[in-house]
Order: C-alpha cells, then structure tokens, then sequence
C-alpha cells in the first residue's frame, strides 16, 4: 500500500468512527426516549383483598345517550341489542325540533307527540328509563331559530309543563323518575352565558317554572346545565342562583371529551371541592351526560382504541360520578358503513346493523359481579376492578395509554384466599380464555399478567 493511500485511509478512519456513533444514537435514541418517557409512569402493583368488600358495585356506564342524528326515531331495530347492554337510563335530546312537537293553532299552542312517544317507548322496551333534555327551542315560539330564547317566556313554561305531564303524568305515558335535563351545551348551542342578555340562568328558572305548575305527576329529577365541560364559573353562578331563587335542581351535568384520563379525573376532583362552597347542594348528583374520547368524527370510536378508553373511563368515573352516559348509541347516516361516527352501532343503512367495539366493552364491564372488592396498586398505565360474582373473585384489569405504545408486566396479588384449590383463567377483552388449576393451601396467591398496549383482561378465581 503506497503511503498516500495509508493517508487517505487515515483521514478515514475518524469519519467512520463518527458516522458508527451517529447510527448508533439513531438507533437507541427512540428506545432511550421511550424508557424515559416510561420512566414518568408509576406502574401497577396490584394488590386484591378477597375479602375486603367496599359495597355494592357502582356502575356509571349503565346510562347511555343518543344525539339528533336524523328526524326518524333510531331505536326501532335496536332495542334488543340496547337491552343486552342493561341501561338505567337513555338521553335524547333535539325533542322540540327533530320529533317536531309542537305547533301554534291560532294564539294556542298543539302538541303532537307521536314522534317522540316512539322513541320514548323504544326506551323503556329496552328496559331503562329516558333523560329529555328539555331542547331546543320550538320554531312556532322562538325569537328567530332553535337556539334563541322565545318570544314570550311564559310559551316556553308551557311547553316544560306540557311535556312533563304527558311524560311523568299518571294521565300520559306514566314514567316513574325520569330525568329532565334543561338545555342540551348552552355554552355552545345558543351561546347562553350565566349573566346577561342570553342568560342560560333566565331558561333554568322558567323552565323549573313550567315543571312546578305540572299535576297529576309521578316522581321526576330536573337539573343541568350539560355544558360542554365543566366550567368553574358556571358551577358558582348556577348554584348561587338556583339557592338564592329557592329553584329546584337534583342533579348537575356537563360533557366531557378527551383521551387523557387525568382530565376525567380532574372533572371528579374539581366538583367535589367546588361543591364545598355551596353546602345547600352537597348531595347533588353529578352527571356526564355524554361523554367519549373525540367530540369530532375519530377512526377510534370503530376500534379496539374507543373500546378501552370506554373501560378506563368508566373505572375513573366509579363512585364519584353518579351517572356517565356514553355517546353514542347509533351511528347516522354516513357514507360508508364505519366512518368514525360516535355510535356502538352502525347505521342500517349499510345492511345489518353491526355492534363495534365499544358495545362489547359495555357487554365487557356488565361482566363484573356486584360486589366491589378493595383493589390497590393502580399505575399510571394499568387500573383494576375488584369485584365478587356468585363467589367467583374477579379482577380486571384496563391498560390504557393514548399513544397506543405501552405494555407492561402487571404483578396481581390476592390476599385473604379461601382455603383449598381454585380454577384461574383469564378472558381477554376481545380475545381468548386461558386456565389452570392452582393447587395452595396458603391464604395469598400471586401472579403476573402481560398486558398489551390498550388492552382488557378478566381474571377470576373460582373455588
């Protein structure tokens, strides 16, 4: 080799080492990134008392909701699917508009209810009760559309009253305890504030008004204002208002989208202390009458990823959010079969109608028995229900992560056993069913689960 080739290969020999660096940075950095941004997580370290039960099993999403898709009543073909899903209670809204019920005969106001009475006994067909967000404004009374205010208030009582005794009253349709929620998001739809000229305070008092005046009824709750989040402002300004005006209110709503579970959480926390400075209403039920992941169209709601995030969601929610209704129960009319609507189902008018994913987290979470045991070791990452069913010992276990890229190793413990053998198996959301026998005689048994990246497993001990 002649001396100037040594000197080029000299001059070689530190580009290589750089370039052999450089791929080797390349090549740890997205594992190194991802370990640290692991590495801000708390992984779970489960830990189940057998015998420690908390009480009755609280079940937030046994309540779902329907919005105005489309002016035909959507529950026709559904009920029994709806029925498998055991719902206490089902919201409509867009009562005055879509199922168009009320209409101006001279100076006197008709009602044709028979649009809506379809859906309503869709309802209790399906075994659940109806939530009637009391929205929006009848065309015949209104100032100008459906999301102004009326011409005259007192149009508006009677519209309320109206649909309260034909509803609730002994004389109608004869409900027991449905909930009337006034408004459907007043902050977006109609952009009422709570002071004002559009003052959404002014269309709770005469709508509570308008109930008042109802006879011959049968037990009901009101409340709202199902705002499109929970808004600090709104909380202290409603109930300052409804205390001071001596005004009826049996539950509060808002709506929650977001795939960040902390938000959820911070919902729960924030009411319960924002409730501290109005002692009158301490008792208030607290309800998210619709709730997802993505207020706008999202591939996730056909998938796997809207399932889980259904499941997680509704751990958060339990006992400290009364009622969660999932949104939605049927897809509209899309242009193709699965377009990333809100719905648990699709649209017949693609064929048979097809339960998705989110559905069968329902199916899934209706698993548990109804007895809640005490569960500790929650992660960042990985949640747990404890639960008891016909002295079976349950556990499921949720790992939900937005990005959709962790996994993890859940240790489960379980204390305070029975004595003698049991029968373990693990049924995964969506998947398969894995056993065995464990032969103990000792009072804990523990294990360690594989979770993958957004996924759902039921473990369970018979004995």
């Amino acid at each position: 080799m002649s001396s100037r080739v040594k000197k080029d290969v000299a001059k070689l020999i530190p580009l290589a080492l750089i370039m052999g660096t450089l791929l080797l940075v390349l090549m740890v950095l997205p594992q190194a990134v991802r370990y640290m941004g692991r590495a801000k997580g708390i992984p779970a370290n489960i830990v189940v008392d057998t015998q420690a039960v908390l009480g009755e099993m609280p079940r937030p999403w046994r309540n779902l909701a329907q919005g105005g898709e489309e002016s035909e009543p959507m529950f026709d073909d559904v009920t029994d699917k709806l029925k498998a899903l055991k719902p206490e209670y089902i919201r409509i809204d867009h009562l005055y508009d879509i199922y168009q019920v009320v209409s101006r005969d001279g100076s006197s106001l008709k009602y044709d209810w028979s649009k809506l009475d379809r859906v309503v006994d869709d309802i209790t067909r399906a075994g659940a009760r109806p939530m009637l967000s009391l929205s929006y404004m009848p065309p015949v009374i209104s100032k100008s559309d459906i999301i102004d205010q009326p011409k005259d208030w007192g149009e508006w009582e009677a519209v309320v009253q109206a649909t309260v005794e034909h509803y609730s009253g002994t004389g109608g349709k004869n409900i027991d305890m449905i909930y009337y929620e006034v408004w459907n998001e007043p902050d977006l739809f109609g952009s009422f504030k709570t002071y004002g000229d559009k003052n959404y305070l002014n269309l709770y008092a005469h709508s509570v008004a308008g109930i008042n005046r109802a006879r011959g009824v049968r037990q009901f709750k009101v409340g709202g204002p199902a705002t499109t989040a929970l808004y600090k402002a709104w909380v202290d300004n409603f109930l300052n208002f409804v205390v001071k005006n001596n005004l009826r209110l049996d539950f509060y709503s808002w709506h929650r989208y977001n795939t960040d579970l902390a938000q959820y959480e911070k919902d729960a926390q924030q009411i319960e202390t924002w409730l501290e400075a109005h002692p009158e209403k301490d008792d208030l039920e607290l309800c998210i009458t619709e709730w997802g992941h993505n207020s706008e169209i999202d591939k996730g709601y056909d998938g796997t990823f809207g399932a889980i995030h259904t499941i997680a969601a509704s751990r958060v929610m339990m006992g400290r959010i009364d009622r969660g209704f999932v949104f939605e129960i049927k897809d509209g009319p899309g242009a193709t079969q699965y377009w990333g609507r809100w719905g648990l189902l699709t649209h017949e008018k693609w064929g048979t109608i097809q339960t998705k994913p989110r559905f069968n987290a329902l199916l899934f979470l209706n698993q548990l028995g109804n007895e809640r045991l005490s569960l500790a070791g929650e992660g960042s990452w990985v949640r747990g229900i404890g639960a008891v069913k016909n002295g079976v010992i349950q556990t499921m276990l949720i790992n939900y992560d937005p990005t959709g890229k962790h996994s993890e190793g859940v240790p489960v413990r379980f204390e305070n056993l029975p004595s003698g053998n049991f029968t373990y198996k693990r049924t995964d959301f969506l998947g398969g069913v894995k056993s065995q026998t464990v032969a103990t005689s000792s009072a804990e048994w523990a294990t360690v689960e594989f979770m993958k990246p957004n996924s759902a497993a039921m473990l369970e001990l018979s004995f």
